[in-house]
């Protein structure tokens, strides 16, 4: 499983049948700094997921690839290569908090 933050969103009217009804978010990947272990830096590429939990744009989510997408909510018989499975709380990297979700 990634984490990522959810920057947008695609909308395909013309897609594999089995694929109605999916809403599909782009996030870009979030990977821990290496000089500076207590904060995010961006992922280069983005990655189009289905969503399986409710999540929006600006959301920090975790993720999954491959075969393990498949196996969220209904996805088993859907070509899917990512998966968003959850909407990330908070996250803490060696003692010291990374990511906070901000109660508004």
């Amino acid at each position: 499983m990634f984490l990522g933050e959810v920057i947008g969103h695609v909308v395909a009217t013309k897609k594999d049948e089995s694929m109605t009804g999916q809403k599909l978010l782009i996030v870009r990947p979030k990977l821990v700094d290496e000089a500076k272990p207590s904060q995010f830096r961006d992922g280069v590429n983005t990655i189009v997921a289905v969503d399986t939990v409710g999540a929006g744009e600006g959301d920090l989510v975790m993720f999954c690839q491959g075969s393990s997408a498949r196996q969220a909510g209904n996805l088993k018989k859907i070509p899917v290569d990512a998966a968003v499975v959850a909407i990330v709380d908070s996250v803490d990297v060696l003692g010291k908090k990374v990511y906070g979700k901000s109660s508004s």
